[in-house]
């Protein structure tokens, strides 16, 4: 599984980071730094993955299956 973080939706919430900072890191104006990247998702973190998807207010986050 992967994670997509759209960058030109990301309206810099912090939801995701919030919920899982060692899946998602943020940067000095409060963006995930992993914008507009693919993002491999440990076998262990899925749950916390889908749970960053569900709860972008924007709705910036997708999870891609690999």
């Amino acid at each position: 599984m992967k994670l997509l973080i759209a960058g030109d939706v990301c309206m810099g919430h912090g939801r995701c980071y919030g919920i899982a900072p060692d899946i998602v890191t943020y940067d000095d104006e409060g963006y995930p730094t992993i914008r507009d990247e693919l993002l491999a998702v440990p076998d262990d973190r899925i749950e916390a993955a889908e749970e960053l998807a569900a709860n972008c207010p924007e709705e910036a986050i997708s999870i891609v299956d690999a």
